[in-house]
C-alpha cells in the first residue's frame, strides 16, 4: 500500500468496551469514537488490533447488545472509502462474518504482514505468541475448538453472554491483565517472538496489542517492536506517516 501525501495510518487496540459494565464503559467508548472521528480526517487506513470488546460472540442471527456508537462510526468510516482492518483478540475471537458483512471490515485471526511505502509491518493482537503464556495457550485451544463453540452456541444468548461477561472480568488468564507490567526485555515473550521472526526475514515494525502497555523496543538497528497500550489506562495509539512511526496519547 502506498500512503498518499498528507495521509497517515492509525493503529489502536484493547478498548475492552463493555467492561466492567456497560455504564462504566460508556465514557471510554465516547472518547474512542471521538478519536475515530478525528483521525478519519487524514486516515489512509485504520487498524484495530483486537479486544475492541470485552466479550463478543456471533450467534447465527444475534450479536451482543450495545456498542452502537462504535459500530455506527466504523460503518461511516468504511462507507466513506477509508479501509479499516480488524485483528481478533482473546476477548473477541469468536467473530464469524458480522464485521465483513455489515461494516465491510476484513477480520484476521492470525498476524499478517503489510507493506506501506516500502516499510514492512508485521501486525497482530499478540496473544499466545512466543514462549511462555502456557496457561492461556491451553485455554485458547479450548475456546477455539469447534465443539466448544457449538456447545456455547446452544446456550440462550441472555445466559451465554452473561456467563461470558462474568468470566471475562473475573478470570485474569482471560482478561490479559495478569502480567500488565513491563517484565524486562529479556522476559517479554512478544519481544522474543519478534526476534525469532527476524531470524528468517526482515520486518521494520512489529505492531501488537494485548499487553495493555505502551512499549517501543528496538529489536536491532533496523527493526522495532511496538505495543499499542490500551484505551482503559493509557489511551495510546500508533501513527505511521509513511516515514516515521509514533506512539501518541489521546
Amino acid at each position: 500500500m502506498q500512503i498518499p501525501e498528507g495521509k497517515k495510518i492509525y493503529f489502536a487496540s484493547d478498548n475492552h468496551l463493555g467492561a466492567p459494565t456497560a455504564k462504566d464503559s460508556l465514557p471510554r467508548e465516547k472518547k474512542f469514537v471521538a478519536w475515530l472521528d478525528e483521525v478519519k480526517q487524514d486516515a489512509a487506513a485504520i487498524f484495530l488490533l483486537g479486544d475492541l470488546f470485552d466479550f463478543w460472540f456471533e450467534y447465527k442471527t444475534v450479536v451482543p447488545k450495545g456498542f452502537t456508537r462504535t459500530l455506527g462510526k466504523l460503518a461511516e468510516i468504511t462507507d466513506s472509502g477509508i479501509p479499516v482492518y480488524f485483528f481478533v483478540g482473546n476477548h473477541d475471537l469468536w467473530m464469524n462474518g458480522y464485521f465483513e458483512e455489515e461494516l465491510n471490515i476484513p477480520v484476521y485471526h492470525k498476524p499478517k504482514e503489510f507493506t506501506f511505502n516500502d516499510t514492512k509491518f508485521f501486525i497482530g493482537h499478540g496473544d499466545g505468541l512466543g514462549p511462555g503464556d502456557k496457561g492461556y495457550k491451553r485455554m485458547k485451544k479450548v475456546f477455539t475448538n469447534p465443539f466448544s463453540k457449538w456447545l456455547f452456541r446452544w446456550l440462550h444468548p441472555d445466559l451465554g453472554v452473561k456467563l461470558a461477561q462474568y468470566m471475562s472480568v473475573k478470570n485474569k488468564l482471560i482478561s490479559g491483565d495478569e502480567d500488565a507490567k513491563f517484565l524486562g526485555e529479556d522476559n517479554e515473550w512478544l519481544v522474543q517472538y519478534c526476534k525469532r521472526k527476524l531470524e528468517t526475514e526482515h520486518r521494520d515494525f512489529f505492531i501488537f496489542g494485548h499487553r495493555h502497555l505502551p512499549l517501543e523496543i528496538n529489536l536491532n538497528e533496523q527493526s522495532k517492536y511496538i505495543n499499542l497500550g490500551d484505551w482503559i489506562t493509557y489511551y495510546t495509539y500508533g501513527v505511521f506517516d509513511g516515514k516515521e512511526f509514533e506512539l501518541k496519547t489521546y
